[in-house]
Protein backbone atom coordinates (compact mmCIF):
# COMPACT_ATOMS: atom_id res chain seq x y z
CA UNK A 1 0.00 0.00 0.00
CA UNK A 2 3.00 2.38 0.09
CA UNK A 3 3.63 5.25 2.86
CA UNK A 4 0.43 6.57 4.62
CA UNK A 5 -0.81 9.58 4.63
CA UNK A 6 -1.40 11.49 8.02
CA UNK A 7 -4.64 10.54 8.29
CA UNK A 8 -4.56 6.97 7.56
CA UNK A 9 -1.76 6.89 10.03
CA UNK A 10 -4.05 8.03 12.76
CA UNK A 11 -6.71 6.14 12.21
CA UNK A 12 -4.90 2.90 11.91
CA UNK A 13 -3.26 3.43 15.60
CA UNK A 14 -6.63 4.99 16.48
CA UNK A 15 -8.09 1.13 15.73
CA UNK A 16 -4.95 -0.63 16.79
CA UNK A 17 -5.19 1.38 19.85
CA UNK A 18 -9.15 0.86 20.53
CA UNK A 19 -8.72 -2.88 19.88
CA UNK A 20 -6.04 -3.61 22.26
CA UNK A 21 -7.90 -1.65 25.29
CA UNK A 22 -10.72 -4.24 24.56
CA UNK A 23 -8.45 -6.75 24.32
CA UNK A 24 -6.89 -6.13 27.56
CA UNK A 25 -10.33 -4.87 29.58
CA UNK A 26 -11.65 -8.22 28.58
CA UNK A 27 -8.69 -10.18 28.66
CA UNK A 28 -9.25 -11.38 25.56
CA UNK A 29 -6.50 -13.47 24.18
CA UNK A 30 -4.14 -15.15 26.22
CA UNK A 31 -0.83 -16.78 26.16
CA UNK A 32 -0.77 -19.82 23.86
CA UNK A 33 -4.38 -19.11 22.62
CA UNK A 34 -5.80 -20.14 19.35
CA UNK A 35 -7.56 -18.16 17.95
CA UNK A 36 -9.91 -18.60 15.31
CA UNK A 37 -11.04 -15.29 13.38
CA UNK A 38 -14.04 -15.97 11.29
CA UNK A 39 -13.88 -14.49 8.25
CA UNK A 40 -17.01 -13.34 6.01
CA UNK A 41 -15.25 -11.17 3.68
CA UNK A 42 -16.61 -7.72 5.00
CA UNK A 43 -15.15 -5.14 5.86
CA UNK A 44 -15.61 -5.36 9.71
CA UNK A 45 -13.88 -9.35 9.43
CA UNK A 46 -10.63 -8.30 7.04
CA UNK A 47 -10.29 -5.43 10.10
CA UNK A 48 -10.20 -7.71 12.61
CA UNK A 49 -7.72 -10.06 10.78
CA UNK A 50 -5.97 -7.15 10.25
CA UNK A 51 -5.66 -5.85 13.99
CA UNK A 52 -4.93 -9.10 15.46
CA UNK A 53 -1.96 -10.05 12.78
CA UNK A 54 -0.25 -6.46 14.07
CA UNK A 55 -1.17 -8.02 17.81
CA UNK A 56 0.71 -10.89 16.77
CA UNK A 57 3.79 -9.62 15.62
CA UNK A 58 4.15 -7.17 18.79
CA UNK A 59 2.42 -8.62 21.59
CA UNK A 60 4.31 -9.57 24.79
CA UNK A 61 2.25 -13.18 24.75
CA UNK A 62 2.41 -16.10 21.76
CA UNK A 63 -0.77 -16.98 20.25
CA UNK A 64 -1.95 -18.90 17.48
CA UNK A 65 -4.21 -17.23 14.47
CA UNK A 66 -6.30 -19.62 12.23
CA UNK A 67 -9.07 -17.52 9.82
CA UNK A 68 -12.01 -19.80 9.07
CA UNK A 69 -14.52 -18.96 6.54
CA UNK A 70 -18.06 -20.48 5.90
CA UNK A 71 -19.25 -21.21 2.27
CA UNK A 72 -22.80 -21.04 2.53
CA UNK A 73 -23.26 -21.68 -1.16
CA UNK A 74 -24.85 -18.67 -1.90
CA UNK A 75 -25.05 -18.24 -5.90
CA UNK A 76 -22.42 -16.61 -7.15
CA UNK A 77 -20.34 -16.32 -3.89
CA UNK A 78 -16.16 -15.93 -5.24
CA UNK A 79 -14.97 -18.78 -3.69
CA UNK A 80 -11.42 -18.11 -4.52
CA UNK A 81 -11.31 -14.23 -3.29
CA UNK A 82 -10.86 -15.46 0.54
CA UNK A 83 -8.30 -18.28 -0.32
CA UNK A 84 -6.28 -15.84 -2.78
CA UNK A 85 -6.17 -13.28 -0.28
CA UNK A 86 -4.84 -15.55 2.65
CA UNK A 87 -2.67 -17.43 0.97
CA UNK A 88 -0.86 -14.22 0.13
CA UNK A 89 -0.94 -13.06 3.47
CA UNK A 90 0.85 -16.28 4.39
CA UNK A 91 -2.26 -17.45 7.12
CA UNK A 92 -3.40 -20.59 8.01
CA UNK A 93 -7.04 -21.12 6.73
CA UNK A 94 -9.81 -22.91 6.41
CA UNK A 95 -12.98 -23.01 4.20
CA UNK A 96 -16.12 -24.79 5.97
CA UNK A 97 -18.92 -25.65 3.52
CA UNK A 98 -22.17 -25.67 4.34
CA UNK A 99 -25.30 -25.31 2.36
CA UNK A 100 -26.90 -22.83 4.75
CA UNK A 101 -28.55 -20.77 1.61
CA UNK A 102 -30.80 -23.27 0.59
CA UNK A 103 -32.03 -24.27 3.88
CA UNK A 104 -32.79 -19.99 4.93
CA UNK A 105 -34.39 -19.66 1.26
CA UNK A 106 -36.80 -23.40 1.81
CA UNK A 107 -37.59 -22.31 5.71
CA UNK A 108 -38.12 -18.56 4.91
CA UNK A 109 -40.93 -17.00 3.04
CA UNK A 110 -39.64 -14.69 0.12
CA UNK A 111 -39.58 -10.93 1.23
CA UNK A 112 -39.49 -12.02 5.19
CA UNK A 113 -35.75 -11.69 7.39
CA UNK A 114 -33.67 -14.17 6.17
CA UNK A 115 -30.99 -12.78 9.17
CA UNK A 116 -31.80 -14.50 12.26
CA UNK A 117 -31.91 -17.94 10.79
CA UNK A 118 -28.84 -17.61 8.78
CA UNK A 119 -27.17 -16.30 11.63
CA UNK A 120 -27.81 -19.22 13.73
CA UNK A 121 -27.17 -21.70 11.44
CA UNK A 122 -23.88 -20.03 10.49
CA UNK A 123 -22.40 -19.86 14.29
CA UNK A 124 -24.02 -23.28 15.49
CA UNK A 125 -21.22 -24.99 12.34
CA UNK A 126 -18.92 -22.22 13.52
CA UNK A 127 -18.81 -23.34 17.26
CA UNK A 128 -18.70 -27.11 16.35
CA UNK A 129 -15.55 -26.39 13.92
CA UNK A 130 -13.70 -24.33 16.42
CA UNK A 131 -14.17 -27.50 18.88
CA UNK A 132 -13.22 -29.75 16.07
CA UNK A 133 -10.02 -27.46 15.92
CA UNK A 134 -9.04 -26.62 19.03
CA UNK A 135 -9.63 -22.99 19.37
CA UNK A 136 -9.67 -21.93 22.68
CA UNK A 137 -10.98 -18.30 20.88
CA UNK A 138 -13.66 -17.85 18.06
CA UNK A 139 -12.74 -13.58 17.32
CA UNK A 140 -15.83 -12.01 15.70
CA UNK A 141 -15.49 -8.18 14.05
CA UNK A 142 -18.46 -6.99 15.82
CA UNK A 143 -17.97 -3.34 16.30
CA UNK A 144 -19.04 -0.26 18.77
CA UNK A 145 -22.05 0.52 16.66
CA UNK A 146 -23.54 -3.80 16.28
CA UNK A 147 -23.49 -3.22 19.74
CA UNK A 148 -25.51 -0.51 20.27
CA UNK A 149 -28.10 -1.70 17.60
CA UNK A 150 -28.01 -5.09 18.96
CA UNK A 151 -29.04 -3.24 22.69
CA UNK A 152 -31.63 -1.66 21.02
CA UNK A 153 -33.26 -3.63 18.67
CA UNK A 154 -33.71 -6.09 22.09
CA UNK A 155 -34.89 -3.71 24.15
CA UNK A 156 -37.34 -2.14 21.05
CA UNK A 157 -38.29 -5.77 20.03
CA UNK A 158 -37.23 -7.97 22.50
CA UNK A 159 -38.24 -6.72 25.70
CA UNK A 160 -34.51 -6.98 27.27
CA UNK A 161 -31.94 -5.14 28.12
CA UNK A 162 -28.98 -7.02 26.44
CA UNK A 163 -26.49 -6.08 23.65
CA UNK A 164 -23.48 -8.47 22.60
CA UNK A 165 -20.92 -8.51 25.16
CA UNK A 166 -17.58 -8.06 24.48
CA UNK A 167 -16.23 -11.53 25.67
CA UNK A 168 -18.85 -14.30 25.84
CA UNK A 169 -18.63 -17.80 26.54
CA UNK A 170 -21.07 -19.99 24.66
CA UNK A 171 -24.05 -22.05 26.96
CA UNK A 172 -22.35 -25.06 26.46
CA UNK A 173 -19.19 -23.87 27.90
CA UNK A 174 -17.22 -25.07 24.50
CA UNK A 175 -16.57 -21.77 23.13
CA UNK A 176 -15.48 -18.16 24.35
CA UNK A 177 -16.13 -16.11 21.74
CA UNK A 178 -13.94 -12.21 21.50
CA UNK A 179 -14.76 -9.34 20.05
CA UNK A 180 -11.58 -6.99 19.66
CA UNK A 181 -13.32 -4.56 17.52
CA UNK A 182 -15.47 -3.53 20.51
CA UNK A 183 -14.69 0.10 21.01
CA UNK A 184 -14.28 0.80 17.18
CA UNK A 185 -16.41 2.99 15.29
CA UNK A 186 -18.25 1.33 12.03
CA UNK A 187 -17.36 4.90 10.39
CA UNK A 188 -13.57 4.04 11.26
CA UNK A 189 -13.62 0.65 10.07
CA UNK A 190 -15.16 1.42 6.81
CA UNK A 191 -12.58 4.23 6.30
CA UNK A 192 -9.64 1.86 6.96
CA UNK A 193 -10.83 -1.09 4.82
CA UNK A 194 -11.86 1.34 1.90
CA UNK A 195 -7.91 2.49 2.00
CA UNK A 196 -6.71 -1.00 2.52
CA UNK A 197 -8.64 -1.93 0.07
CA UNK A 198 -10.09 -4.89 1.22
CA UNK A 199 -11.07 -7.70 -1.38
CA UNK A 200 -14.85 -7.10 -0.46
CA UNK A 201 -17.56 -9.92 -0.75
CA UNK A 202 -20.86 -8.58 -0.27
CA UNK A 203 -23.70 -10.49 1.01
CA UNK A 204 -26.26 -11.88 -1.34
CA UNK A 205 -28.31 -13.12 0.31
CA UNK A 206 -29.67 -10.68 2.68
CA UNK A 207 -28.27 -7.60 1.57
CA UNK A 208 -31.19 -6.48 -0.02
CA UNK A 209 -33.64 -6.34 2.40
CA UNK A 210 -34.10 -2.92 3.22
CA UNK A 211 -36.41 -2.91 5.55
CA UNK A 212 -34.68 -5.08 7.94
CA UNK A 213 -35.10 -3.75 12.21
CA UNK A 214 -31.47 -3.41 12.30
CA UNK A 215 -31.50 -0.83 9.51
CA UNK A 216 -34.33 1.00 11.20
CA UNK A 217 -32.11 1.52 14.11
CA UNK A 218 -29.06 2.01 12.30
CA UNK A 219 -30.53 4.52 10.56
CA UNK A 220 -31.84 6.03 13.83
CA UNK A 221 -28.45 5.95 16.02
CA UNK A 222 -26.85 7.67 12.70
CA UNK A 223 -28.96 10.03 12.64
CA UNK A 224 -28.46 10.82 16.99
CA UNK A 225 -24.97 10.95 16.09
CA UNK A 226 -25.42 13.57 13.28
CA UNK A 227 -27.36 16.22 15.68
CA UNK A 228 -25.77 15.32 18.77
CA UNK A 229 -21.81 13.95 17.89
CA UNK A 230 -20.80 11.86 20.49
CA UNK A 231 -23.80 10.65 21.70
CA UNK A 232 -22.65 6.72 20.79
CA UNK A 233 -19.53 7.17 22.81
CA UNK A 234 -21.91 7.99 25.50
CA UNK A 235 -24.19 5.24 25.21
CA UNK A 236 -21.86 2.76 24.99
CA UNK A 237 -20.18 3.50 27.98
CA UNK A 238 -23.51 3.07 29.72
CA UNK A 239 -23.67 0.02 28.70
CA UNK A 240 -19.99 -0.22 31.15
CA UNK A 241 -21.88 1.40 33.95
CA UNK A 242 -24.77 -0.53 34.99
CA UNK A 243 -26.27 0.17 38.07
CA UNK A 244 -29.36 -2.74 38.70
CA UNK A 245 -30.83 -0.35 41.72
CA UNK A 246 -31.57 2.16 39.70
CA UNK A 247 -33.43 -0.20 36.66
CA UNK A 248 -36.14 -2.65 37.78
CA UNK A 249 -34.82 -6.25 37.59
CA UNK A 250 -36.20 -8.11 40.34
CA UNK A 251 -32.98 -11.01 39.70
CA UNK A 252 -30.56 -8.08 39.72
CA UNK A 253 -31.44 -6.33 42.83
CA UNK A 254 -33.88 -7.02 45.83
CA UNK A 255 -36.26 -4.92 45.70
CA UNK A 256 -38.41 -7.32 48.07
CA UNK A 257 -36.13 -6.81 51.15
CA UNK A 258 -35.29 -3.02 50.68
CA UNK A 259 -36.21 -0.97 53.64
CA UNK A 260 -34.77 2.01 56.05
CA UNK A 261 -31.50 1.36 57.78
CA UNK A 262 -31.91 1.25 61.07
CA UNK A 263 -28.30 2.16 62.06
CA UNK A 264 -28.11 4.88 59.93
CA UNK A 265 -27.61 8.54 61.30
CA UNK A 266 -30.87 10.51 61.18
CA UNK A 267 -31.21 13.24 58.51
CA UNK A 268 -32.91 15.31 61.60
CA UNK A 269 -29.66 14.80 64.01
CA UNK A 270 -27.80 16.25 61.31
CA UNK A 271 -29.41 19.11 60.97
CA UNK A 272 -29.42 19.81 64.67
CA UNK A 273 -25.70 20.30 64.20
CA UNK A 274 -25.61 23.16 62.08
Amino acid sequence: MGTLSVNQNKLQKRLRRQAGEAVADFNMIEDGDKVMVCLSGGKDSYTLLDVLLHFQKVAPIRFEIVAVNMDQKQPGFPEEVLPAYLKALGVAYHVVEKDTYSVVKEKIPEGKTTCSLCSRMRRGTLYTFADEIGATKMALGHHRDDILETFFLNMFYGGTLKAMPPKLRADDGRNVVIRPLAYCSEKDIQAYATFKQFPIIPCNLCGSQENLQRQVVKDMLQDWERTSPGRSESMFRALQNVIPSQLADRKLFDFTNLRIDENATSRFVNLLSL
